[in-house]
């Protein structure tokens, strides 16, 4: 997950707790669910990241697998 990229969903989070609280706080239903809506983006942008991070993660540990299979196969023919 990128530093940007975890910075917007963190942003998201926040800027929806306080519009919740100001919300409940001054009977604005519509601002706090305004708020909650924008929690959920912020969770949702951060799964998405985690995501596409071990995706990520697991093509990069495939192509070392098959640079060390084709290696080791390389290293069988030389012998």
């Amino acid at each position: 997950m990128s530093t940007q990229d975890k910075f917007d969903a963190a942003a998201d989070q926040v800027k929806g707790t306080a519009k919740e609280v100001v919300g409940d706080a001054t009977g604005d239903d519509g601002l706090a669910a305004e708020g909650k809506a924008d929690q959920l983006r912020g969770q949702v942008k951060e799964a998405a990241e985690k995501v596409k991070d071990t995706a990520e993660d697991v093509v990069e540990k495939a192509k070392d697998a098959v640079e060390n299979t084709a290696e080791k196969i390389r290293d069988a023919f030389k012998k």
